[in-house]
């Protein structure tokens, strides 16, 4: 019991059917401890869990190899799930906002930096990605007055092709699946250069625009 009338909680005291999107007032209160946020705490959890079994034994024994492969596999799907959760559920929180591209950016940067550590991956692959990850991030800050950029369709390609080819690259493969998972990482290369040059257009023209319709409304 809470003393709260039906009529003042928004509602006539019905629970809403499950699977229902949640009305304006559960934005408010989404609690930190929601889906969303649990599974984006998982993937923050498992990085220096990754990190440990792809290191482990020299970082050149198969079976951690593979282990190290579900870590990550685990990551990315909490990755596809948390944040499709939290827009259908309004389940967004500012711990969720903070914390999810962090998460992001932890597990495949720790996977890029161990690879090319252990010899696996060039180190200027992993400067390009990792340039690119971090300067759109400070770039949506810089135009963040003036609006968000979303995520193209490029961008949702080249997440999945980065995520495709570090697994591949985290087995120990050889033969054929080697030589896939080269190219595969050489088109993840390419469309993140190429989003993150789009992603610069868009900045460029929506700070053009904001600074238009200020000079128009002094």
């Amino acid at each position: 019991m809470t003393g709260v009338p039906a009529s003042a909680a928004g509602g006539t005291g019905r629970r809403p059917a499950p699977g229902a999107k949640l009305g304006a007032a559960a934005v408010n209160q989404a609690s930190l401890w929601n889906i969303a946020n649990i599974l984006t705490m998982i993937r923050l959890v498992l990085v220096p869990g990754f990190v440990f079994l792809l290191l482990a034994e020299g970082g050149y024994d198969p079976a951690w190899r593979a282990w190290a492969w579900a870590a990550f596999a685990v990551a990315m799907i909490t990755d596809i799930f948390d944040g499709h959760l939290a827009r259908t559920y309004n389940l967004v929180t500012d711990f969720g906002k903070i914390a999810d591209p962090i998460a992001d950016k932890a597990i495949m940067g720790s996977a890029l930096i161990c690879l090319s550590w252990l010899g696996d991956l060039p180190w200027w692959v992993t400067g390009v990605i990792l340039g690119r990850e971090l300067g759109i991030t400070l770039m949506r800050f810089w135009v963040i007055r003036y609006g968000v950029i979303p995520a193209s369709r490029g961008g949702k390609m080249k997440t999945l092709a980065q995520g495709t080819a570090v697994g591949m690259y985290v087995l120990a493969l050889t033969g054929a699946l080697a030589t896939m998972r080269f190219w595969v990482m050489a088109l993840a290369v390419v469309l993140t250069v190429l989003t993150g040059l789009d992603y610069i257009r868009q900045a460029v023209v929506l700070r053009r625009k904001g600074l238009a319709e200020e000079r128009a409304a002094a």
